[in-house]
């Protein structure tokens, strides 16, 4: 070994030592790695932060922000609430939610396509009187399984086709990983339809949010505009619209006010109706209907043009000046630019106009304002904020552009009209500028410590391949696997992939492994295609441990899971993913 190499090695232990110590961030490990390749000469100063120009940052970032729209725009819910009253048994209930999470985790980030369908497993788990842990641990994998399906499922499969086209002069595209993909997914969500009975029966999560704040009922009051599917149907038209527990308290029709309205009672365009119910539920009324809710006509004037207006939940303190008024008699909107969109108080119903109700200590409130001044109004009313929940009443849904522009760019991807980077970066700027996202929390989904990570990362993996260390290792896992027949070959790298990802980041193994496993093929005489999907599909499938993907960390305190809960299921799966991936990716991916 020379010098370059023998420090390249020592960099790229210490670096995986402290991934795996887990004590610094993942971001500054990266950027430790970084500095300490520049100190050794590895890393030329020119190129020390040539990373952050990589196209592989801004398609992982402009793909976060995709993913966060198309969570946002709750397509995949509606579908789903269409489906879930047919799935009576605990096997098709799974089939329906592991499918439909594998399914949505190949065209957005599996994160994001788990945490936006784990409120309907709870709905389904509250209805049916499971424990969510039934469903939640399936869940998760299946979100894994759908990553592998196609280019942006995952960032390992980003990495793996820059890696692709360094070498070969052609990445990976956007459907390349769906034959092999499509393949492992389909009989890993057979597995756990099934699979999940290996889990404990036991197992209770700890208490969601809205449990502990057991805020239940809001009321809210909309309008029946002409425009409105609503109008010239009934109450209880309304109440199927909403698939949950609304209740009109309150017709207001020509300044006359009706209440408790029958179920057959007619509504009219220009209605004003008291609603009370979930705010799930009423979201769901006041898009579908079509209504406006009334504080809305009211508009919200911003201060300064880069702020937003945005939707706040707080509780009424016991020294508000809100106790004892109204938000007609102490004028609100005008004196403090906020509007009152919802309140909630325990074991109440309301009659009267939200405007018209006389407030008390404790009630709850959705308020609209200018989102960088309503914490500052907040503190003068005398208003608590709550921990931060997604609240979306009162936000119009713009479903249809978000899937639009989803449908766009995979078009362009598809047939390779435009590259990667642009077609995404495109899609993020368009989807910002439509609406369809908050550009405020178009940053917020943006994961910034996984970009340092990356932009730090490329050029020490690079150096790895300039000193001819991944040569080197390379070497050392032909001579390993010198007796092996090509399946063995490639189920090695499979394996190793596997073994690593759940201790360092599933894009940090890629970063490391895709250079090893292409001059490990190289030095084999084979194509190094199957073995750079190898390990895309073995950094991407931890199923072992609750730590190594965020997806298996997010539903561990939700299921009540505990640490060895993960193999027993996780384990067959793994080797399911061995035994039907390996053929696959020969059959795909032939090595000569």
């Amino acid at each position: 070994m020379t010098t370059p190499q023998i420090l390249a090695v020592l960099i790229l232990a210490a670096m995986m030592g402290l991934f795996l110590w887990g004590r610094l961030r993942y971001d500054l490990v990266g950027a430790l790695a970084l500095l300490t390749a520049l100190a050794a000469g590895i890393v030329k100063p020119k190129d020390a932060f040539s990373g952050f120009s990589d196209d592989i940052v801004i398609i992982v970032a402009s793909a976060l922000v995709v993913s966060a729209a198309v969570g946002r725009s709750g397509v995949m819910e509606r579908l789903l609430r269409h489906i879930a009253p047919y799935a009576r048994t605990t096997r098709t209930q799974i089939a329906v939610l592991v499918g439909s999470v594998t399914i949505l985790s190949a065209i957005i980030k599996n994160i994001g396509a788990l945490a936006m369908l784990i409120p309907v497993a709870f709905q389904i788990a509250r209805r049916s009187g499971k424990s969510p842990s039934v469903f939640l641990m399936p869940m998760s994998f299946g979100a894994l399984l759908g990553g592998i399906i196609t280019l942006i499922g995952t960032s390992p499969n980003i990495i793996v086709s820059r890696v692709r086209g360094e070498m070969l002069g052609e990445p990976f595209t956007m459907f390349d990983f769906a034959p092999v993909g499509l393949g492992i997914a389909a009989a890993g969500v057979a597995f756990l339809v099934v699979g999940h009975r290996l889990l404990p029966a036991d197992r209770r999560g700890a208490a969601t949010l809205d449990e502990a704040l057991n805020i239940k009922d809001y009321v809210t009051e909309a309008a029946v505009p002409q425009t409105s599917p609503l109008a010239g149907k009934t109450v209880s038209d309304l109440k199927n619209m909403a698939e949950g527990d609304v209740t009109v308290t309150a017709v207001v029709r020509n300044k006359t006010q009706s209440l408790s309205p029958l179920p057959d009672a007619t509504l009219r365009s220009g209605d004003i109706l008291l609603l009370e119910g979930e705010p799930d539920a009423l979201e769901r009324v006041v898009a579908r209907a079509d209504l406006e809710l009334e504080a809305e006509r009211r508009s919200v004037e911003v201060e300064d043009p880069s702020h937003e207006v945005g939707v706040a939940e707080a509780v009424i303190g016991p020294n508000s000046l809100l106790i004892g008024q109204s938000a007609r008699r102490l004028a609100v909107h005008e004196r403090f630019g906020l509007n009152i969109l919802a309140v909630s108080r325990s074991n109440k119903r309301f009659t009267e106009r939200l405007r018209d109700i006389t407030l008390r200590s404790g009630d709850v409130l959705v308020l609209q304002g200018d989102l960088a001044l309503v914490p500052e109004r907040m503190r003068e009313l005398g208003l608590l904020p709550l921990a931060e929940r997604t609240l979306q009443l009162g936000s119009a849904r713009r479903a249809w552009i978000t899937v639009g522009i989803l449908a766009v760019t995979v078009t362009l991807l598809a047939f390779s009209l435009v590259p990667v980077a642009v077609a995404f970066f495109g899609a993020a700027a368009l989807l910002i500028l439509f609406g369809a996202l908050p550009i405020r929390e178009a940053y917020d989904a943006i994961e910034w410590p996984i970009l340092v990570m990356l932009a730090t990362l490329i050029p020490v993996s690079d150096a790895l391949r300039t000193t001819g260390t991944t040569d080197l290792f390379a070497g050392w896992l032909s001579h390993a696997a010198s007796g092996l027949p090509p399946w063995g070959a490639l189920a090695l790298i499979l394996v190793a992939a596997m073994a690593v990802t759940p201790f360092l980041n599933n894009a940090a193994t890629v970063l490391v492994m895709a250079p090893i496993a292409a001059g490990f093929a190289t030095g084999l005489g084979f194509k190094p295609d199957a073995f750079l999907m190898a390990v895309a599909i073995g950094a991407a499938c931890d199923f072992l441990t609750p730590i190594g993907h965020q997806c298996n960390t997010l539903v561990m305190g939700p299921g009540g899971y505990k640490f060895g809960d993960y193999a027993r299921l996780g384990l067959p799966l793994s080797l399911i993913v061995i035994v039907v991936g390996v053929p696959l990716i020969l059959a795909v991916w032939p090595l000569t």
